[in-house]
């Protein structure tokens, strides 16, 4: 199940033209460069067929148009859920089945405020103006965020940018301690402190 979702999202990202590298893949999905590798290797057999670009700023490229269907969740299939949860004795597979849970759950609220504002929750909003003013005054944040994979750390960014995706918000920023990009999902981050110190975005070497 978690396979098929990371495919899907790896083509969705790939869709709009952008050239990924296989390092971004694996951040947005959480999972390891090997792994990306075995998603290309999956999709080629259903044919999809991903252009790879050699060299140190290579990537990804999707060409051609792919149509995707719009899948939408609903409480029928949060409570189906539920009751595989409570019947369930392996306490990994529960573990598992739960983080699935919290993501439909999650897209079933969306679904629900469609014709609401885009940014409906308290919290959500409170990050994103933070940084929309630190990308605005080029300031600093430090952050508090949960990894999926590596757990809760704190970090020292430069936003560049806000963008949705999937109708969840993220940001853009250079990581201080990698020396590299890194895109981050506002739900993950737990605290956000604007910092008083500048930074130049012209002197970033923004990776892709």
């Amino acid at each position: 199940m978690a396979r098929i979702s990371n495919m899907l999202v790896m083509i969705n990202l790939l869709k709009s033209g952008q050239k990924y590298s296989v390092k971004e893949l694996a951040e947005h999905l959480e999972v390891s460069e090997r792994v990306v590798r075995e998603y290309k290797l999956f999709l080629e057999e259903a044919g999809i067929y991903l252009e790879t670009i050699r060299g140190p700023y290579g990537g990804y490229v999707l060409n051609r148009d792919i149509s995707m269907p719009n899948v939408k969740f609903d409480k029928r299939d949060v409570d189906l859920l539920t009751n595989c949860i409570t019947n369930e004795k392996d306490d990994k597979i529960v573990e598992n089945l739960k983080k699935i849970k919290d993501k439909i759950s999650y897209a079933v609220i969306d679904n629900e405020n469609k014709n609401n504002e885009i940014l409906t929750n308290d919290e959500i909003v409170k990050k994103y103006n933070i940084f929309s003013k630190a990308i605005k005054y080029n300031l600093k944040i430090k952050i508090k965020y949960q990894n999926l994979q590596h757990g809760i750390s704190m970090r020292v960014v430069y936003p560049l940018s806000l963008y949705l995706f999937q109708g969840e918000w993220w940001c853009s920023c250079y990581w201080e301690e990698k020396d590299d990009m890194r895109q981050f999902h506002l739900m993950r981050i737990l605290e956000a402190e604007l910092l008083e110190e500048y930074f130049d975005p012209n002197l970033i070497n923004v990776k892709f």
